[in-house]
């Protein structure tokens, strides 16, 4: 019989090795037990219990109600070895049930797993930890894993157990910091959370699985059992050869929930996978980014305030529908990048903060771990779990999900810890700097990681400082990105434009400064989310003039940036012209598209990504300076730019941009030698995208040996008002 202090200790929830006294055991040193093996069960609400042989379902014993509150115990017949069982239970409703026992079953974790997941070296985490179907004998259940290293007890509760944090209680695996048990009969869509006494015995507020691949819509936070993994998916040749260097990169970033709305407030994966990749594709884009979709509580954050990294986001259905969208998008030719979040979390009770009643996540020093930005929580990349779920998340939507890479959010916020800190409220690294050591340890193992077992999958660093290396090999000392944001040429480019033409001559730099590191990394151009919210108004009204003129200035920014060295990435709604700023809470405008002008711009969007990938010496070279040249970067007076795009193996492509409303008649421009003429590509200012349709349409160019700007043979042109030509030799 079980002493008293055990049953107070199991019955007020705080028994610190429930396996040890539940379930069959032998007790040959209790007088009473007389040598045989004891079956105890804790089920509160149950009326009675019989304990049966599994299989023949014959009947051993039946159990004595030791407490009220749900205890039984009784001798298991004559039996001396142990056996396979079942119980079953008459519920006080009068329902009754057979169910194999979770404390017949022994420890579930190998001991391989628990050693690398101890020493923060376990490469697939998620999957050891989290809740994943099995079957073990002939009893399907579900297997329940959680790092809590400093908890004194911890249980699963859920649907299937009345979310009592009695009934199953997990056995504890000292050597790695992890609570494990096999639940019976448990199955995929069951809802579950945890529930952990801190190190004092204090009840902490009901967590949610930190690698719960599924979860409930918010405002509910529970975690939903998600059906098995699924295997590890390469990516095909074709994809990998699309994200490579010096391949067309074109990026069509998109908040799913507001891009279309479905019937309900959210569009669901299949109704996004059968009208945008088809729509993206159409646009001419080769891939697509989607704003973070990993399950997060509020709205209002876009995703960036992520709590459930390991889970698609419930807004937009089962988590099987996203595996459809991204083969949609895979089927389309288009690749698939996510918005990925590893900088910070928010602090909402049943996530990652305290988790155990101490800080196994975040920064425990507020000076490290609070970011006063955005009051979220910041993962402390110094512990080796830590980047284990982190690196370990990277590959799961690479490996696991097929996506073909991933845009890291903040990467500044990262790099440095004193970022967005004022002068003593931060703390020093190491060596006394502001660079944080271990999270650029983390990026570069993450990188390293994704090279070698996801191969062809590509990560971009939004980094908007001057922080060396952010897209170099790790084996050059870089952090080992592919691509990085060029946060200074966008800015800079955006104030040019916003100035009136008037003015542009005196900000002349503003749009040739960034040909000086334009090579210096890996470099996307992006015109994203974050500059059109927040009163930053929309990109249509940045611009300058009347109506006619924000339209024209719009498209001479679209070819000035397609031209220019670096991948592309436009917003949503930019392609054809938002004239709202975006509203995270509302479906696109598409109402405009009837309107001339604005479907003028989405056309010039569309052929503009077409040329792109056309012309070889538009991308190939992106990232080296041999494939740019300057034709003229000196005549502010006019504000005018040209430039040739240049490849070995291909044609060149010549950019003119004049970002006045004056047109240029008789323009005079120095080409290459070895083409007899030049004729226009593509005209920003075509009546087809709603301009003048002044320019050069009609003729083919032809060469002269007259000497300008550097080059001894030249042709003359007529530069239309606001725009931008691409020229190519005849």
């Amino acid at each position: 019989m079980l002493a008293q202090r055990d049953v107070d200790q199991l019955l007020g929830g705080r028994h610190a090795d429930p396996f040890a006294v539940l379930g069959l055991h032998a007790e040959a040193d209790m007088a009473e037990a007389g040598g045989r093996l004891w079956l105890r069960a804790l089920l509160p609400g149950a009326r009675s219990v019989d304990l049966l042989e599994a299989g023949s379902d014959k009947l051993v014993a039946s159990l004595k109600l030791r407490h009220p509150d749900g205890l039984f115990e009784a001798p298991a017949g004559r039996r001396r070895k142990r056996f396979d069982y079942r119980l079953r239970v008459c519920w006080g409703d009068g329902s009754e049930g057979v169910y194999a026992d979770a404390y017949a079953f022994g420890p579930q974790l190998p001991e391989q797993d628990l050693s690398l997941l101890a020493r923060g070296e376990h490469l697939r985490p998620f999957e050891a930890l989290g809740a994943h179907p099995l079957i073990l004998g002939d009893v399907a259940g579900v297997r329940f894993a959680v790092w809590a290293p400093n908890a004194s007890r911890v249980s699963v509760v859920g649907s299937f157990n009345g979310w009592d944090g009695r009934r199953h209680a997990m056995r504890r695996r000292h050597e790695a910091g992890v609570w494990e048990i096999f639940v019976p009969h448990v199955a995929a869509g069951d809802l579950y959370k945890f529930e952990l006494l801190d190190a004092g015995g204090l009840l902490l507020p009901l967590k949610a699985d930190p690698f719960a691949r599924a979860a409930q819509l918010r405002p509910d936070t529970a975690s939903i059992v998600a059906s098995a993994l699924a295997a590890p998916k390469a990516l095909p040749p074709d994809r990998a050869a699309a994200n490579a260097r010096s391949a067309p990169i074109s990026i069509y970033e998109v908040h799913a929930a507001s891009w279309r709305r479905g019937a309900a407030q959210f569009p669901t994966w299949d109704e996004l996978a059968e009208q945008l990749p088809a729509y993206a594709a159409e646009m001419g884009f080769t891939h697509l980014q989607l704003m973070p979709i990993s399950e997060h509580p509020f709205d209002g954050s876009w995703g960036y305030q992520t709590l459930g990294l390991y889970a698609p986001s419930a807004r937009f259905g089962p988590p099987e529908g996203f595996a459809r969208f991204v083969a949609a998008c895979h089927a389309r030719g288009l690749g698939l990048l996510l918005d990925w979040v590893p900088a910070h979390f928010p602090a909402d009770a049943h996530g990652l903060a305290n988790f155990d009643g101490t800080q196994p996540y975040e920064y425990a020093d507020p000076r490290e771990g609070f970011h006063r930005d955005w009051n979220t929580l910041i993962y402390n990349f110094g512990r080796n779990e830590v980047r284990q779920f982190l690196i370990g998340n990277a590959l799961y939507w690479t490996e696991r999900w097929g996506v073909d890479g991933l845009r890291v959010d903040a990467v500044a916020s990262m790099l440095y810890r004193d970022y967005s800190r004022p002068a003593g409220e931060w703390v020093p690294n190491s060596e006394g700097g502001r660079e944080n050591f271990e999270a650029i340890a983390l990026m570069r193992r993450m990188n390293e990681q994704l090279g070698l077992h996801a191969p062809g999958a590509i990560t971009v660093a939004e980094e908007s400082t001057s922080f060396p290396g952010v897209s170099a090999p790790t084996s050059a000392g870089g952090l080992g990105f592919h691509y990085k944001w060029n946060m200074g040429w966008m800015n800079d480019t955006l104030k040019y434009m916003q100035e009136d033409p008037v003015h542009r001559r005196w900000h002349h730099d503003k749009m040739t400064f960034g040909l000086v590191y334009a090579f210096s990394e890996n470099f996307v151009l992006p015109i994203s989310h974050d500059e059109v919210v927040h009163g930053k108004g929309s990109m249509f009204n940045k611009m300058p003039g009347d109506v006619w003129q924000k339209f024209a200035n719009l498209r001479a920014y679209y070819g000035f940036m397609w031209g220019h060295p670096g991948k592309k990435l436009l917003f949503m709604g930019q392609e054809f012209a938002q004239s709202s700023e975006w509203n995270h809470d509302a479906e696109l405008p598409w109402a405009l598209l009837e309107q001339p002008a604005h479907a003028g711009v989405q056309r010039l969007v569309r052929d503009l990504n077409t040329l792109y990938r056309q012309q070889p010496a538009l991308h190939r070279l992106d990232c080296e300076a041999a494939g740019f040249e300057w034709l003229d970067a000196a005549d502010a007076e006019h504000s005018v730019l040209a430039w040739m795009r240049k490849n070995a193996s291909a044609p060149p492509v010549l950019v003119v941009s004049n970002f006045t409303p004056v047109p240029r008649h008789g323009y005079r421009l120095g080409v290459p030698a070895g083409y007899a003429g030049w004729i226009e590509a593509l005209n920003t200012d075509s009546a087809h995208y709603g301009g003048s349709n002044m320019g050069n349409q009609a003729a083919q160019l032809l060469t002269e040996p007259v000497a300008a700007q550097g080059q001894a043979q030249s042709i003359v042109l007529s530069l239309p008002p606001l725009a931008c030509l691409f020229l190519v030799p005849v």
